[in-house]
């Protein structure tokens, strides 16, 4: 064997050499590696000795180190009122509130009212001419005239009659005609009467007198002497009567079942923050708006003071009767998918998982609606600890 052969040959078996030692020293890392981790694993496995897990009953050892975490608290039953917020907006009710609109077109020859004046209903507002009117007075009186003719005619028929002297077609055609006249004479007494004309006291040619249909005050006025109004016109001036409103709440909808009828609320005013003004509830409204997913709720308020004003914007808070009721600490419920739960001792050291129905929250507390009975025992702080239990 030539020099040059062996030569190869030694670099071959050191080229060789060399990949074992890499290859040993990448196995020496990976088997170091492995290490580091199984002792980072080490630190869960001890957290997961705090407690124990049989059945549905955790076990939490007086030398765990979670043990002095665990606060618990014997849950009791306590009155609660429940107070709802909400925007409202003061309406006037409307069996005392009337637009004034004359019932024929005219012009205003005589005004009486004024803003802020008193009224009763029948008070005169203002007087006007009216063509129309005048034609109403017209035939009210023709078929008052005709309605008496005929009367007259039909009394001479039945005497003639009853004298035999009279036929009987006659006394007929006296009949129907009475009938036909007296009801027209009926139609034209009701045509006036829905203008709040007086028709015993009527002269033929008077003015239309416009009267306000209710008591109350004026509390807006469009009215000016001389103008020409059509019967078609927006309503020239308004009455009502403020000493009880309606405060129209807007309750959304998942709140409505705290609302029930005649429960208490009080309305709060921007600008009078110290007033306080009650009322009662009324009535709700069956009808969710699709808009704002409320339900309209009319609350009945005295106003003698006209401290509320239609259109004003307050603040309404619902008061419900106060009723016992179960709470919790916030901190005591967790969740678990959609559900609910709380652990509750069964004795010293040992706690079950249990799902409750859980309702509003007030304070730092959840009510409980069901799931709990007062007087059990839950951990109130420190639940988090067990959330690994399963």
């Amino acid at each position: 064997m030539t020099n040059k052969r062996k030569l190869s040959l030694r670099f071959q078996k050191s080229k060789i050499t060399s990949q074992k030692l890499r290859y040993l020293n990448v196995l020496l890392l990976l088997i170091t590696a492995i290490a580091f981790s199984a002792c980072g694993s080490k630190p869960e496995t001890k957290e997961n000795e705090n407690f124990s897990l049989q059945n549905d009953t955790i076990t939490i050892p007086l030398t765990s180190t979670i043990a002095p975490r665990i606060k618990l608290e014997t849950v009791t039953t306590e009155p609660y009122q429940l107070e709802l917020i909400a925007a409202g907006t003061v309406k006037a009710i409307p069996n005392f509130y009337a637009e004034i609109a004359p019932p024929f077109s005219g012009r205003v020859t005589k005004v009486h009212l004024k803003l802020g004046m008193k009224t009763q209903s029948g008070t005169p507002l203002f007087e006007m001419v009216s063509p129309d009117f005048t034609d109403a007075q017209k035939n009210y009186f023709q078929a008052k005239s005709a309605y008496q003719i005929a009367k007259l005619s039909l009394k001479r028929q039945q005497d003639l009659k009853s004298n035999g002297v009279g036929s009987q077609k006659d006394l007929e055609e006296a009949e129907t005609n009475a009938e036909v006249s007296e009801k027209e004479y009926q139609n034209a007494i009701a045509s006036l009467k829905i203008f709040g004309v007086n028709i015993n006291k009527l002269v033929f040619g008077q003015p239309l007198i416009i009267a306000s249909p209710i008591a109350g005050e004026i509390i807006a006025n469009d009215i000016v002497m001389g103008q020409y109004i059509k019967d078609d016109d927006a309503p020239k001036a308004k009455v009502a009567d403020l000493k009880k409103v309606w405060v129209a709440g807007q309750v959304k909808e998942k709140d409505i079942r705290f609302i029930h009828e005649l429960d208490g609320a009080e309305i709060q005013v921007a600008s009078y923050p110290d007033k306080k003004i009650t009322g009662k509830i009324y009535h709700v409204d069956e009808i969710v708006d699709e808009a704002t997913r409320s339900v309209q709720v009319l609350i009945e308020c005295h106003n003698s003071d006209h401290a509320l004003k239609p259109g004003m914007y307050v603040t309404v808070k619902f008061i419900d009767t106060p009723e016992n009721t179960l709470f919790v600490p916030a901190k005591a419920v967790l969740q678990f998918n959609d559900k609910s739960f709380v652990f509750v001792q069964l004795e010293k050291g040992k706690y079950i998982r249990r799902y409750v129905e859980t309702g509003i929250s007030n304070k730092g507390k959840i009510a409980i609606l069901s799931g709990l009975k007062p007087n059990e025992t839950i951990i109130s702080e420190g639940a988090f600890y067990l959330l690994e239990a399963k």
